[in-house]
């Protein structure tokens, strides 16, 4: 007498019948042939137009900034506050204090002003001539 067939002969016999396809696969990419042409051209139609536009923008509003005044200190008790120091420096600036433009808890630093763009005094210097 052979033994009756465990659970994972049946398992394995059934597997393999699941196995095998009996009808070819459909050819049905999920993606068209030549999808990332669209792609290709909206980065060159639309992308690169929109940063070069933008860049310009910036650069010529970047040329004609003139120097603002600071806003009016205020020292409210909820901002710039230390509880520890920092460990650089004289412990009260942060690493990438700006003096024209960031203030101290008890208010901005003497003495720093805006720097008008380098290139902008130069012209004006060589218009003078």
């Amino acid at each position: 007498m052979s033994n009756p067939p465990t659970n994972s002969v049946i398992w394995r016999s059934s597997l393999r019948r699941l196995s095998h396809n009996r009808c070819p696969p459909v050819k049905s990419p999920s993606h068209p042939e030549g999808g990332y042409k669209i792609y290709k051209l909206l980065t060159f139609v639309v992308g690169l137009p929109a940063i070069l536009t933008v860049a310009s923008m910036i650069f010529i509003k970047k040329r004609s900034h003139e120097c603002e005044e600071r806003p009016e200190f205020v020292p409210y008790e909820y901002l710039r506050r230390r509880t520890k120091r920092f460990p650089w420096g004289d412990g009260n600036k942060s690493f990438f204090h700006n003096p024209a433009v960031n203030a101290l808890p008890d208010g901005y630093e003497e003495g720093y002003e805006c720097v008008k763009n380098k290139n902008e005094e130069c012209e004006e210097e060589c218009e003078d001539d």
